[in-house]
């Protein structure tokens, strides 16, 4: 009686690491956006259409159509686009909790540059595998457009998980 007890212990302390990690994954990616739209606001710049393309490539590749007729159909790819970017913050802060709830206890800073560097991986590879983009052929512009509010990402997660944790 006294493992299974110990069992469900450890599981309910890892839920609640992989819980508080996809919470504070959800501050990041706020913190990602409000960077980004920043950087739009300052430089004049566009929003980029990267996240767009890859709903479409992925629903070319997969033949899985976004339903709608056109107009509907483009909402749905200018709604879907911003979505995998939320998805893709909330995953990548669920895999820190776990990595918190195995015992890994970097400083903040830390592991805010570990998990920004590990956000920015999540979104760039699969897009980059995909054919959208080529970080070989980006400028320092676009390096920076990327790196900051990932980096961003990485200390507001980090540091709204310490906040969570007693």
């Amino acid at each position: 009686m006294g493992v299974r007890r110990a069992r469900r212990r450890v599981a309910g302390a890892m839920l609640s690491s992989i819980l508080r990690g996809m919470a504070a994954g959800a501050a990041g990616t706020t913190a990602l956006n409000a960077v980004t739209y920043l950087d739009m606001v300052w430089r004049g710049r566009p929003a980029s259409s990267t996240p767009e393309k890859t709903v479409e490539t992925l629903s070319e590749k997969t033949g899985l159509p976004v339903p709608g007729d056109e107009q509907q159909r483009g909402n749905r790819v200018s709604g879907l686009g911003p979505l995998m970017g939320l998805l893709t913050g909330v995953c990548v802060g669920a895999g820190y909790g776990a990595l918190r709830g195995l015992g890994w206890r970097p400083s903040v800073p830390v592991a805010g540059l570990v998990t920004g560097v590990a956000a920015m991986a999540g979104s760039s590879a699969p897009m980059t595998l995909l054919g959208i983009t080529d970080p070989r052929e980006w400028s320092a512009a676009d390096w920076a457009s990327d790196i900051v509010p990932h980096l961003a990402y990485g200390l507001v997660t980090a540091g709204t998980y310490a906040a969570t944790t007693s």
